[in-house]
């Protein structure tokens, strides 16, 4: 952190070179670049603002407007200099990202951001006196359910599938998929990439078919691109494959759930709700859910993770699936 006088002054001057000297005149005037490194988080004068620029413009190719009073400051034309580096909300911004996408990215997915990440924290920990800077330590992102560690890909896999999904090509995989004993070699027409919270998944048509799968990244061995050009279903789109519930491991179909709700459930519901047609009711005291959802295996863990405070009354094939899962839980309590 910086202990001197010194260390403020540059981290002011950096600021005006990055980010507030237009590229020609009539320029910005003194009091304009005041109040922009004001807004920055900088508590400075118009007189040291104008020292500053003086000093700068004897080192940089910075040139003083005096056509009109008062005088603005701009880069001299044709001037080709580019600083990299960032503004404050720049680097507040990617330390809250950071602290968030450190939790559900893959390594393979942040290493292209380090260099940001690193250079958004030398940003903020240069400027300890502003006030903006400390909204980094005032905010963080909690996940909504059981923090899970991001699974490890196989090294040359996401470039692989990056460069397959750009230059929409076929990629030759080896996939190990969920359940199964051995890995076996597959020819993917890759669509689209999915973040699904901690998990990374490939939308892929596979051989000859046109039907979208997800493949788990993860359990992706190896991945090959090939020369051939990858095949695209007629009509697809990510937007309705997301919305059709793709990514919740669905059947595409939708139906209307009817539950009995708890007091508190309800009240949860009634500021998040689990569609845009939802409503809740009280009869007789019990609150009432019926919403129109997709028929999706998340929608099952959804229901089953509720517990005691939701009852499926229809579908009667839900409600009598939702009841062998909880017939056959309570079995293993049992047989403890």
């Amino acid at each position: 952190m910086p202990g001197s006088d010194h260390e403020t002054t540059l981290a002011r001057q950096w600021e005006l070179l990055r980010n507030h000297l237009p590229p020609r005149p009539p320029g910005r005037t003194s009091r304009d670049l005041r109040d922009r490194l004001e807004a920055a988080g900088h508590n400075v004068t118009k007189r040291t603002i104008e020292r500053d620029m003086e000093e700068l413009s004897r080192i940089f190719p910075i040139r003083r407007n005096e056509v009109s009073i008062p005088y603005g400051w701009h880069w001299k034309e044709n001037a080709r200099f580019d600083i990299h580096g960032m503004d404050l909300s720049e680097a507040v911004s990617l330390g809250l990202m950071e602290d968030v996408l450190r939790q559900i990215m893959p390594p393979a997915f942040l290493s292209a951001l380090e260099g940001k990440f690193s250079l958004a924290r030398e940003k903020l920990a240069a400027l300890p006196k502003i006030p903006h800077a400390r909204w980094a330590d005032l905010v963080r992102y909690v996940p909504p359910g059981l923090p899970l560690i991001p699974p490890t890909m196989a090294p040359g896999v996401l470039p692989a599938i990056q460069e397959a999904l750009l230059r929409q090509r076929q990629l030759q995989v080896v996939y190990l998929s969920a359940g199964s004993g051995a890995a076996k070699e597959q020819t993917l027409h890759p669509l689209s990439l999915i973040q699904q919270g901690a998990r990374s998944y490939l939308v892929a048509t596979a051989f000859e078919y046109e039907q979208p799968h997800l493949y788990a990244i993860h359990r992706i061995a190896s991945a090959q691109v090939l020369d051939e050009a990858a095949l695209r279903p007629e009509g697809f789109s990510l937007d309705s494959f997301l919305a059709g519930g793709g990514a919740q491991f669905g059947s595409g179909g939708t139906m209307v759930l009817k539950a009995r709700v708890s007091d508190d459930l309800a009240r949860l519901l009634e500021e998040t709700p689990i569609s845009k047609d939802q409503k809740i009711t009280t009869r007789s005291g019990v609150q009432m859910l019926t919403a129109t959802v997709q028929e999706t295996w998340q929608l099952h863990f959804w229901l089953l993770s509720q517990g005691p405070a939701i009852t499926v009354l229809k579908p009667v094939a839900l409600r009598k699936e939702i009841i062998a899962a909880l017939e056959s839980s309570l079995s293993q309590y049992k047989e403890t």
